[in-house]
């Protein structure tokens, strides 16, 4: 019998992101379990991400934990966010989160919002 082929992790962290989001947990005014992590309707391309400190899990919620992080993911955000790594960088005019989406097919000029398709075996190398 084969063994079963690992398990996709949703989102992965770089570093970098890993490292700021253990900066500003360490520093909220009440305890936090995690960082809840999702997609919204909404901006000019259809879709932006959200990220939000979270106080508890939810019963549904897809628990990933990477480089000393735990991410919160939605259920239905789940196939809108899957084989995404969120970065943080920082260039000369700003600093932030940055999400690399295979399933983002498209962006805003602004950067504000996103247009994405859920997973498919194709896009994720299945």
């Amino acid at each position: 019998m084969a063994s079963p082929r690992p398990r996709l992790k949703v989102v992965t962290l770089t570093d970098a992101a890993a490292e700021r989001v253990r900066e500003i947990m360490s520093g909220a005014d009440k305890p936090v379990v995690g960082l809840r992590v999702g997609v919204k309707n909404g901006g000019c391309a259809g879709m932006s991400y959200t990220m939000e400190m979270a106080d508890s899990v939810a019963p549904n919620d897809e628990v990933v934990e990477d480089k000393g992080v735990r991410v919160l993911i939605d259920p239905k955000a789940i196939l809108f966010l899957l084989g995404t790594q969120m970065d943080f960088q920082t260039t000369k005019l700003s600093s932030g989160f940055v999400f690399n989406n295979p399933n983002q097919t498209s962006a805003c000029g602004c950067g504000e919002s996103v247009a994405i398709e859920p997973a498919s075996a194709e896009r994720l190398g299945a």
